[in-house]
């Protein structure tokens, strides 16, 4: 006879499970088989009593995509990119011939952004994925998915990053309706309200500091910091007022952040005050047989100074008085320097010795103002020659700081300058110089870097000390110049003095660069349309 099962509350069957059905036997005694016949019959009473729920509200229709499709073969391509991304996650790197996919997709990415392709609405949810794992893909890969991007990331929590970084992927009201502008200010999220401050700060530079004034008193430090942040695009006099009001805050990284940006304004009050400082302790020395520089530092650092941005305490191991030295420095303007010196040009200037050991602080001053104030002829008489070594130079011995003032050359200086500079000293002190050079390299800044890593290579140097600049020329490098490192990619002989095995990496290395460098052109033939 089939066996007659009770029915029992769910959680005294939960609780026989756990306990065992030896010591806690189940009604009618049936054993373990009894226990599961009695979860099967309570499991269908609980599905067949179950309520039909109400439907969910369906999303909205994808908005349309007005932009035109990939091209099949890069359509492919992407499939490609984006799955070996995800074959290769958690691989920890790569050695072989092969070129590492992965880091091709920012550059396939700008490419079909600049041709103004739309993404595959089929591989939008593997770009997504790629741009939640790696933050430095988002900006490109949420151009190129676009509207449908955005309308599937509120569908899924993972993707919320893309909202984040597009005002909650709501549209922008006109800067030129006072209400809706009003509206969104006033109730939007810290990022809508961000986007919108540069939106209407682009069409009306004022208009945007008043609605930054309706609030200003209220919001939080952070915010407040943020928001003076964003001044940064589009500066002018016309901000002077609201940053001088912003050095009384009660932040004080509000203050540093004010004055940081008066001091970029030459002819604001506040540079101006800089300037009467720092003159009063630089100044030209014309007693012996040349021209010198004589630096004398201010004793103290008084109240007015402090509400100018200057930060009384010293980081650790420095000097109180070389500390605000380089704050008043580095604040002024630097058309200053030239009258004080007599119509020395900077050149002149940055060459003349500097009295009592204070040439490093001075100069290194002199990069940050540069920097800040984006000053060409400063930033050349700081760099030197590239053929100096970089403790000689004229400015500062590092190479961050070197960087920072190539940025603010033309691109084909730049790039010259750092093909000399690799000519005279390799490659071991360039990789940082490199970074900030245009793409691709071409020219001489391309023959340099070649010809650098033949001479590694024929020296026996340790192989891997070049890994890093190996990887940036397979994504910076010109394709042009596969032909011409294809002789490299031989293994010859290994010199005695050789690292072992040195040479075997360097041919595997030349392989890789030289099939990475081809199939970057296959990339951009692919996304080239046809004329």
């Amino acid at each position: 006879m089939p066996r007659t099962i009770t029915p029992a509350p769910w959680k005294e069957l939960v609780t026989t499970a756990l306990l065992g059905t030896d010591r806690r036997p189940t009604a009618g005694d049936g054993g373990a088989a009894g226990l599961l016949d009695a979860a099967a019959l309570h499991t269908v009473r609980r599905r067949a009593g179950l309520r039909p729920a109400a439907p969910a509200a369906r999303p909205e229709p994808a908005p349309v995509d007005q932009r035109p499709p990939l091209p099949p073969a890069a359509r492919r391509r992407l499939a490609q990119l984006l799955a070996d991304r995800s074959a290769a996650a958690g691989s920890g790197g790569r050695r072989g011939t092969a070129p590492d996919l992965t880091e091709l997709i920012p550059q396939w990415l700008a490419t079909a952004n600049q041709q103004g392709f739309r993404a595959p609405a089929a591989l939008l949810p593997a770009l997504l994925d790629a741009a939640r794992a790696r933050t430095d893909l988002r900006p490109q890969a949420l151009t190129f998915a676009g509207p449908r991007g955005l309308w599937l990331a509120e569908l899924n929590p993972e993707w919320k990053f893309a909202l984040r970084g597009s005002s909650g992927g709501s549209s922008l009201p006109d800067p030129t309706e006072p209400e809706a502008v009003t509206l969104l200010w006033e109730e939007g999220l810290f990022a809508e309200r961000v986007a919108l401050l540069g939106a209407v700060r682009a069409h009306n530079p004022v208009a945007a500091l008043a609605l930054l004034a309706t609030t200003w008193t209220t919001e939080r430090a952070e915010d407040r910091l943020m928001f003076l942040d964003s001044l940064r695009t589009g500066l002018s006099a016309v901000d002077e007022p609201f940053l001088e009001q912003a050095l009384s805050d009660r932040s004080r990284n509000v203050r540093s952040t004010a004055a940081e940006l008066l001091s970029a304004l030459p002819e604001s009050a506040l540079a101006g005050r800089m300037a009467s400082r720092a003159l009063s302790c630089v100044s030209p020395d014309l007693t012996g047989d040349e021209a010198s520089v004589a630096v004398e530092a201010p004793h103290e650092c008084d109240a007015a100074m402090e509400r100018d941005g200057v930060v009384a305490v010293p980081p650790s191991g420095r000097g109180e008085r070389s500390w605000w030295l380089g704050q008043l420095v580095e604040a002024a303007p630097l058309a200053t320097w030239p009258a004080r010196f007599g119509g020395r040009s900077a050149q002149e200037i940055v060459g003349l010795p500097v009295a009592d050991g204070w040439a490093e602080e001075l100069h290194a001053a002199w990069c940050r103002a540069t920097v800040r104030q984006r000053d060409p002829e400063w930033a050349r008489a700081l760099l030197g020659t590239p053929s100096l070594p970089p403790s000689n130079g004229p400015g500062t011995a590092s190479l961050a700081e070197r960087s920072k003032l190539l940025g603010i050359l033309p691109s084909a200086e730049r790039a010259g300058w750092v093909a000399d500079f690799i000519a005279a000293h390799g490659l071991s002190e360039a990789f940082q110089l490199l970074g900030v050079c245009p793409t691709p390299w071409a020219g001489p800044l391309g023959r340099a870097v070649v010809d650098a890593l033949d001479i590694a290579r024929d020296a026996g140097s340790y192989p891997w000390s070049f890994s890093g600049v190996m990887g940036l020329a397979e994504r910076c490098l010109n394709p042009a110049e596969a032909d011409r490192l294809e002789v490299l990619t031989t293994t010859p002989d290994e010199p005695e003095d050789a690292s072992p095995g040195a040479n075997g990496y360097w041919s595997e290395a030349f392989q890789r660069l030289v099939s990475t460098l081809r199939l970057r052109a296959a990339l951009d033939s692919e996304l080239t349309p046809a004329v």
